[in-house]
This record gives structure tokens, C-alpha cells and sequence, in this order.
């Protein structure tokens, strides 16, 4: 039985963990996986002093984060129109990436000739599409889809060193992104830890 999209947001906000504020991460201030960014958009200013600061992140509570994820990572982008085996895997990498997530799978079925532009909008041709590639690869998509996140994930860390962290732990193991990744797919399609060893060598 699949997951509801509350159960979904859930598990998204208790992967994301609490309260961090690290100078190498481009979202800047986060809690739950809520970025101070996003809650600027948003106009969430929980501490009623008149401007969005770390404070207000900090206040922002797990409910609300799920809140956030659902209506503006799930519903807003219209995830809703993918298979639903696709969704969860989107959902999570949307809140993780935006628009990335929907980049990467369309760019997933453009490599499966099933071609739709590149830009990151859920409209009419990538729900088509979508539905086109699962027809085609119905035991296969989700995974697809799953590689091409980890791979994502390797190629910024390969390009931004200050994200290497992410992708690597201290003790040369797979960092939170790849395990993000990896827990979308079956798992014939992980890595071992020598293979992600091997993969993230050049970084030194």
C-alpha cells in the first residue's frame, strides 16, 4: 500500500532533522528541512517581530514543516500529475533540490526518447510523459529515477567541493544525499561501499 502524502511529508521532515545553520550550505538557516528562504517566501514570521530571521526558523515546529512540504513541495508543483510510484522519490528530491527534481526526471525521459523540454515544470507534455515512460519501464522507472538523483548528487559534489560533505561521510562512507537517494530504490541498484568508494576517490 502506498504512502499518503502526509505520511510522505512526515518521513521527509524526520530525514531532515532539527535545527542547522552551516555556513557551506547555500539554503542557509534550516529546521526540519525548512530553509530561511523558504519561510521568507512564505512570509512566516512565527516570532511577530516584523522580519524572518533565524529565530523564526528555529520556532518553526515539525507539523508546520510537514504543512510547508504538502502544499508548496507537493501540491503546488504538481507532483500529483506523476505515477504515483514516482511521487515519493520527487517529493523528497523537490524539497531537497527544487526544481532539480522535476529537471532530473525529465531529463530521465528524454534519455528514454519520450522528449519533453527541460524546465522544470510539471505542465501537460511532463505528466504525458510521465505516464509514457511508466507504461514503458513499469518495474524499472522509479529506479531510473532513483540513479539519476544519486548521480546528481555526485556531479555537485564533484563541482563544489563545500558539498562533499553531503555525499561523503568523514569516514569515507556515503553521506546523506546518497543515502537520501538510495533509500528510493530497490537494492540491486545501491552501491556497495566500495563502489561509492571508488566513485568519490578523486575528491582526494
Amino acid at each position: 500500500m502506498m504512502q499518503s502524502v502526509q505520511q510522505i511529508a512526515v518521513d521527509i521532515v524526520r530525514r531532515e532533522g532539527g535545527f542547522v545553520d552551516d555556513p557551506n550550505d547555500p539554503g542557509g538557516a534550516t529546521n526540519h528541512g525548512a530553509t530561511i528562504h523558504t519561510m521568507r517566501r512564505l512570509g512566516l514570521d512565527l516570532t511577530g517581530d516584523g522580519r524572518i530571521d533565524t529565530a523564526d526558523v528555529r520556532r518553526l515546529s515539525e507539523a508546520q514543516a510537514v504543512a510547508i512540504f504538502v502544499q508548496h513541495y507537493f501540491e503546488a508543483p504538481g507532483i500529483a500529475r506523476l505515477p504515483v510510484p514516482l511521487q515519493p522519490s520527487v517529493f523528497d528530491m523537490h524539497v531537497n533540490a527544487g526544481i532539480q527534481a522535476v529537471k532530473i526526471l525529465q531529463r530521465l525521459f528524454n534519455a528514454m526518447r519520450v522528449f519533453v523540454d527541460v524546465d522544470g515544470v510539471i505542465g501537460p507534455k511532463t505528466a504525458a510523459a510521465a505516464g509514457h515512460a511508466m507504461a514503458a519501464a513499469p518495474d524499472h522507472l522509479g529506479d531510473a529515477y532513483g540513479i539519476a538523483r544519486r548521480n546528481y548528487y555526485y556531479a555537485l559534489a564533484d563541482s563544489r567541493p563545500a558539498s562533499r560533505r553531503y555525499a561523503r561521510r568523514k569516514d569515507g562512507g556515503k553521506g546523506g544525499w546518497i543515502t537520501r537517494a538510495e533509500a528510493f530504490m530497490a537494492p540491486r541498484y545501491r552501491l556497495t561501499e566500495a563502489q561509492h568508494r571508488e566513485r568519490v576517490a578523486r575528491w582526494g
